[in-house]
Parts: structure tokens; C-alpha cells; sequence
């Protein structure tokens, strides 16, 4: 079978050639993703591969919460360069869609701390829980990483959480996790994290103002609902 190459395909149907005529906004989210991809393989152009990637909502359903080059690769027609350039307009993507000087960015109520973790967040494909760093005003010094992967007593422990407070000299912290599923409501064991959290920051002098599940678009915040 021929595999049609974006070279045969008319000239103003041409990703570049259409985004050069009419600007990006007029392209498909297929046609975007073929101009980061730039060829094929044997097999497939890189329309081909652009359009499995997009199928069915996949821009938001398999790429938004892509954060590893692995990902990418074990798709058929992705290797390291290709899935790198990828990866990377993602990261823009998400960066852009929170963009603020760090120091810049402060926090009056929960719903500011959701709106900046929600774009990092919202589409990870496993649950990812990261402590945001805050100085004597509740504005952002720093965001870190904690862990990633099912959440549970022995993986989030405060050694873990209060370290880089400490190492930076952080008067407070607020952690944040997501539910891959979308719907932030609570587990026992998130309470129970929450609560452990609480007790380690009254004994270290690092207090957790606020402990954040952020899904689909939504969030729960622990300061709101429950008593910290």
C-alpha cells in the first residue's frame, strides 16, 4: 500500500503551508502535531501517526499528562527524537497555561493554588504529589515533586515533604495530589495523609496551610471542607 507523504498532498493542504496562509488557530490538532513530527516512517506519514495520536480526543485523552519520554517512544513511529520534540511543545504547553513569574504568584484562597496546579496536574496519568514551597506572605518560593505513582503512608513521608521546606527556608507549605480518575474527592488514606502532614508541620515550625486533590477541572481543598 502507498503511504501518501505530506510532499504528495496539495500544496494549500500542506500543515505549514495552511499555518503560514491562515495561521495556526486554522490547523487540526493532527496537523500541529505532524509539523512537530516533521516525516514519517516506512510505514506511516506523519499525518498517519499525528492523526492515531489525536483519535478519538487523544490530544487531551493520551498526550495532555504525558510527562516521560518513554511514553512517547513505545508508540509505533515515535523514537527518541521525534517523542523529545513532542514532549517538549507539551511541557511549552502546560507552562504557557501557567505562566507567572514564580515570585510573582501568591496565594489568598485555595482557588489560587488550584488554578496555578491545576494545568501541571489535571492530566497526569498517574497520581503525582508535589509540595509548593511558600515564604512569611504565602507567595511561591519554589514547587517540588515528592512523589509519583499510588499514593500511601510510605511513600509520602514528611522527611520526604518537609525537606526542601527546610532546605529553603520555607515558613509554610501547601501539598497537592491529583486523581487520575478526575473526581477529587478524598480517600481515607488522603485523610490520613493530610493529618499526619499537619502533626509534622506544628513539630517542625513549617505549617500546611492547605492540602489540595485537584481532577477534572475541579479540586477539593482540605482547608475549605475539613479542619486542619
Amino acid at each position: 500500500m502507498h503511504i501518501k507523504t505530506i510532499k504528495e498532498i496539495p500544496l494549500n493542504d500542506r500543515p505549514r503551508e495552511k499555518m503560514a496562509a491562515n495561521g495556526a488557530a486554522t490547523l487540526t490538532d493532527a496537523e500541529l502535531i505532524a509539523i512537530l513530527l516533521r516525516t514519517g516512517t516506512a510505514e506511516k506519514s506523519a499525518i498517519d501517526i499525528a492523526g492515531e495520536l489525536t483519535a478519538d480526543g487523544g490530544l487531551y485523552k493520551h498526550l495532555a499528562g504525558i510527562t516521560r519520554l518513554h511514553e512517547l517512544t513505545n508508540i509505533k513511529g515515535l523514537g527518541q527524537a521525534k517523542a523529545a520534540t513532542v514532549l517538549a511543545a507539551l511541557e511549552i504547553g502546560r507552562r504557557i497555561a501557567s505562566a507567572k513569574p514564580i515570585e510573582k504568584i501568591h496565594f489568598s484562597c485555595p482557588q489560587d493554588a488550584a488554578e496555578f496546579l491545576m494545568p501541571r496536574l489535571r492530566y497526569a496519568a498517574k497520581e503525582q504529589f508535589v509540595v509548593v514551597l511558600l515564604n512569611g506572605r504565602n507567595k511561591v518560593i519554589g514547587t517540588e515533586l515528592v512523589s509519583e505513582g499510588s499514593l500511601s503512608n510510605s511513600i509520602v513521608h514528611p522527611r520526604e515533604v518537609f525537606a526542601p521546606a527546610l532546605l529553603k527556608h520555607a515558613a509554610a507549605i501547601m501539598v497537592a495530589h491529583n486523581h487520575p480518575s478526575g473526581d477529587p474527592k478524598p480517600s481515607n488514606e488522603d485523610r490520613d495523609i493530610t493529618s499526619m502532614l499537619v502533626r509534622s508541620g506544628k513539630v517542625l515550625g513549617v505549617p500546611l496551610l492547605d492540602h489540595l486533590i485537584i481532577g477534572d477541572g475541579t479540586y477539593y481543598s482540605f482547608l475549605e471542607h475539613e479542619a486542619l
